[in-house]
């Protein structure tokens, strides 16, 4: 599993916005610059998102893009849905049944409960973390994710496990 390009540079756009101080807007060139991006792909990313309901858009020469909402009301799981779909939907299963009409474990999947559950756990965990939250530190975010009042252990020990594989590479 991964994050495609479209949902991180999505994510560091909406960072983008979320950090703007003032009323006007931030131009496609402007977080193109910021992010290391071409200005068609942050344009189409932008596109993407106003259409998702996340950004609205101001046309003209003093144009460019704000948050539809505050920053602290737009979820992660929120722009992820918009910028890659959902993680995993119920007709997941009808397009994958092998070579047969129908999948041989349409009553009985443990891999099919499997991927409810991890989508219904990345879910929460994303349903949890804000636009808001994307303008924090790095370390600052590592530890606000694991502080237990805030993630359950799971998560605060794949917090941990990422963590230590940074710092391996």
């Amino acid at each position: 599993m991964h994050l495609s390009a479209q949902e991180e540079y999505g994510l560091r756009c909406l960072a983008r916005l979320a950090r703007h101080e003032g009323a006007d807007p931030v131009r496609i060139q402007d977080i193109a610059e910021a992010e290391g991006l071409s200005p068609e792909y942050v344009a189409k990313l932008m596109r993407i998102l106003r259409n998702g309901g996340i950004v609205t858009s101001t046309r003209g020469a003093a144009g460019g893009y704000h948050l539809r909402r505050p920053a602290a009301e737009i979820t992660l799981w929120e722009a992820i849905e918009v910028l890659g779909g959902p993680f995993f939907h119920d007709s997941f299963c009808d397009s994958h049944p092998g070579s047969l009409r129908d999948c041989v474990h349409t009553t009985n999947c443990a891999i099919r409960a499997t991927w409810r559950t991890v989508s219904g756990l990345l879910r929460a965990a994303l349903s949890a973390i804000t636009v808001e939250d994307l303008k924090r530190e790095e370390e600052s975010t590592f530890m606000w994710l694991a502080d237990d009042a805030r993630a359950p252990t799971a998560a605060a020990s794949l917090v941990s496990a990422g963590r230590e594989s940074e710092g391996k590479s």
